[in-house]
């Protein structure tokens, strides 16, 4: 794995030493993305640099090295990926008369685009990447993303450069001072816990979507942020309602047996794909269903015990380490598990901005990058189980919506309008002195407040659509505009669904738009930036192009049965593990971090949320908001933020 950075200067011409002392110090932002090479190109004609740092997987030798140049010398390109099907390509390539060097999956792409240009280079690799290539002759730099969104590219402007890097770090490394940041962003923020693409958390910084890719003249760039002046350039190589939409015209019409048995044949292909690396590899394992079937074909594959690594906690509602040690010892993988303390998590939120850039609000990711860290102390490849949720309607928030949904829209919308202002007319903590006497029947004692959770209600009564009601019921704030001051919320996947829902059932239309918007902007980047911190490189087998088609192919009963998602994976896994040890309530991958708020952790906590130092930000409007017990994937609360009058 590895980071990619560079520019194009827009200003007064600079010469190539300038360029290159540039580009390395960009680079230099991500040495932990690669920290086992690294490189830099200079176009001094048309002021266009390339960083790069590397994290050597496949073919060690120099003649891996990055930047690359093509055979004919007209392209230069920084890659940040691994494409699984590169032997294939290559064999057809070399068929065609092309000669290659080495053995990397980044010469292999380099052929693939001189041979076919990018947008097909693109849709025939199967795998994970970002990239920057420069076409000296056309004078067009090109920056791309994957299908899925597993490796994330920034770009925008500063100081009259157009750059573009893996991390906002990089991005910003040529600045004199930081940007300003994005209020609108703000507001994504605080409803969805992160900041989805294309914006970023700073002005004038934007992110690739997933699938997508910008061929931009350099001639054509302006000098200062433009947004829109791009989008004639912008183009996608995929979409999630591809996939959607294929499976609808081409349905599964085998049985249950059928579909088991051939889920397992692109399974097995998609783990065996990404087994293939020149360093030592594992497999990062919670216990859960996805990951015990990627640790269990891994195992398949292999002569020797795979690495498999889990952490856990010492409060039982949130430890899965002793589930993952039982299935490790049942496949027989070499296992190594680590238990995680309140002083320990504490450690590791201090280094979290520097690791994320950007605001990420997914407790997740403290316990995401203790276990790459400790995976990476003895491989530097390792498989997750990323993408079983979104595929096999894995998440419980399907069932709660879809059952919401029946109710709420069983009513009439000027009925449910009228009793959603009834119930707003009571101020919520009138609502909670008036049904206090419930306090004892009530989740945590009473703790939630139900004046907060009748207000969430009401808003979910005026919900005009069914997507409309998926996105509020999992938003942290109902109407952020009210909170970030000067913010007003962009559209988003939800509020224009393009690329968004192409079916009429409710689970199937909630799957696509997670695909779209969580599954890139929250799980995915976690991984991605926790593992880099790391060093580590994460493998997903589960999002395998052909696994994503496979399973849109499938009937929704193959997926959920009753109130139980992944029901075929659950099937496949038997054959492997007996089903008490993985049959239990999903858990998802959490940290007590209420509990050590409250205990352990409380006095560094309110010292952030000093009100002082919240007013001294100015981002905030005065007034009490709050966040009234958002969801987890796990259906759990996450608790309430109070700001204060900020």
């Amino acid at each position: 794995m590895c980071g990619i950075a560079g520019f194009v200067n827009l200003g007064e011409r600079v010469s190539g030493e300038q360029l290159a002392a540039d580009a390395q110090r960009m680079a230099d932002r991500l040495i932990h993305r690669g920290p086992d090479d690294g490189g830099v190109y200079v176009d001094t004609a048309a002021q266009v640099a390339l960083g790069f740092r590397r994290l050597s997987i496949i073919d060690l030798s120099r003649e891996g090295h990055q930047p690359m140049s093509s055979a004919s010398g007209r392209y230069r390109l920084v890659f940040n990926g691994e494409i699984y099907n590169f032997r294939e390509l290559r064999r057809g390539l070399e068929a065609d008369g092309h000669a290659f060097r080495g053995h990397s999956d980044t010469e292999v792409l380099l052929a693939a685009i001189e041979a076919w240009g990018l947008p097909e280079a693109l849709k025939r690799a199967k795998g994970m990447l970002a990239l920057a290539l420069w076409d000296r002759k056309r004078r067009e730099l090109s920056l791309a993303r994957d299908r899925v969104g597993k490796k994330p590219v920034y770009y925008g402007w500063a100081d009259r450069r157009f750059v573009f890097g893996s991390e906002l770090k990089a991005v910003c490394a040529l600045l004199r001072s930081r940007p300003a940041v994005n209020r609108d962003a703000l507001t994504l923020l605080l409803r969805h816990n992160y900041i989805p693409a294309p914006y970023s958390i700073y002005q004038g910084i934007f992110k690739l979507c997933h699938a997508e890719f910008l061929t931009l003249p350099v001639e054509a760039l302006p000098a200062t942020a433009d947004y829109a002046q791009l989008e004639r350039y912008r183009n996608r190589c995929w979409r999630w309602s591809d996939a959607a939409r294929a499976g609808a015209e081409n349905p599964y019409e085998g049985g249950v047996q059928d579909a088991c048995n051939d889920l397992l044949a692109v399974l097995k292909t998609a783990v065996r794909s990404r087994m293939v690396a020149d360093v030592p590899l594992g497999a990062l394992l919670s216990g859960g269903i996805d990951s015990s079937i990627v640790a269990a074909l891994m195992q398949a594959e292999s002569v020797t015990p795979v690495k498999t690594f889990s952490i856990g906690f010492q409060e039982s509602d949130y430890n899965e380490a002793g589930f993952a040690k039982q299935v490790a010892a049942h496949l027989g993988t070499d296992h190594t598990e680590l238990y995680v303390s309140p002083a320990q998590a504490m450690a590791v939120i201090p280094g979290l901005p520097e690791i994320f850039d950007e605001p990420l609000a997914d407790v997740s990711q403290i316990p995401t990058y203790i276990v790459s860290r400790l995976a990476r102390n003895k491989v530097t490849v390792a498989l997750s189980g990323d993408g079983g949720d979104e595929l096999f309607a894995g998440y419980t928030r399907y069932f709660f919506a879809r059952k919401l949904r029946r109710t709420l829209f069983a009513l009439p919308r000027p009925g449910r309008r009228l009793l959603a202002a009834l119930i707003e007319r009571v101020p919520a903590e009138r609502w909670d002195r008036f049904m206090g006497f419930l306090g004892p029947m009530l989740p945590e004692g009473g703790r939630i407040r139900p004046g907060d959770k009748l207000h969430k209600l009401a808003s979910l009564l005026e919900c005009a659509t069914p997507i409309e009601l998926y996105r509020d019921l999992f938003s942290q704030w109902g109407d952020p505009e009210t909170v970030v001051r000067d913010g007003t919320e962009p559209p988003t996947a939800f509020t224009a669904i393009s690329d968004g829902a192409t079916t009429s059932d409710y689970i199937e239309q909630m799957m696509q738009l997670d695909s779209i918007t969580y599954l890139p902007e929250n799980i995915l980047t976690k991984v991605d930036r926790a593992s880099m911190a790391a060093s580590l490189e994460v493998r997903c087998p589960l999002l395998d192009a052909d696994v994503i088609d496979f399973a849109w192919r499938l009937p929704m009963d193959f997926k959920m049965q009753g109130d139980q998602g992944k029901w075929l994976l659950r099937q496949l896994l038997y054959h492997y593990v007996p089903r008490v040890m993985v049959e239990r309530p999903k858990m998802g991958f959490d940290v007590p971090v209420g509990r050590w708020l409250a205990t352990d952790l409380r006095g560094w906590a309110e010292d952030l949320l000093d009100e002082g130092k919240i007013r001294q930000q100015g981002f905030w409007n005065r007034g009490r908001s709050a966040v009234a017990g958002g969801s987890t994937s796990t259906g759990r609360a996450t608790g309430s933020i109070g700001y204060g009058t900020c």
